[in-house]
């Protein structure tokens, strides 16, 4: 019964770390992109923006669950490498955001927040996800 409660507390708090490094995934591409992120996909139905928010949220979830699947065996440690290893991915994509954007003519950020769906928007997106991909394996 002890390894159930002992389990059970575990996932809880590696629970509650993902969902605040989702979190942060929400208000970093929400902070890169001109305009209310929520209001952009909600209201205005924006597929670029759920495209580009969609990939920074599976990105994030991959090296979470890549950092918990190869976690130390001291619960603190494994604790604590999950959300470096989040945020250090948190902070990646926002700089091969950045690197993107300087690259490729016009204004990224302004560019995916359009109506019309964008290539952009597709090239940012697999660029969270290869960002995810590196970090994940850095860890593994």
């Amino acid at each position: 019964m002890e390894d159930i409660v002992n389990g059970i507390g575990r996932t809880a708090a590696y629970g509650a770390l993902g969902v605040v490094l989702l979190t942060l995934g929400i208000f970093l591409v929400d902070a890169l992109t001109p305009g209310k992120l929520g209001k952009q996909i909600w209201e205005d139905r924006n597929r670029n923006c759920a495209v580009l928010v969609s990939s920074a949220l599976l990105g994030i979830g991959g090296i979470v669950f890549t950092s918990i699947w190869t976690t130390y065996d001291d619960f603190g440690k494994g604790l604590a490498s999950t959300a470096v290893f989040g945020v250090l991915g948190l902070v990646m994509m926002a700089v091969a955001f950045w690197v993107v954007d300087v690259v490729t003519p016009g204004k990224l950020g302004a560019t995916l927040v359009e109506q019309e769906p964008h290539p952009a928007v597709w090239v940012t997106a697999s660029c969270n996800i290869a960002v995810a991909a590196i970090i994940s394996a850095s860890i593994a």
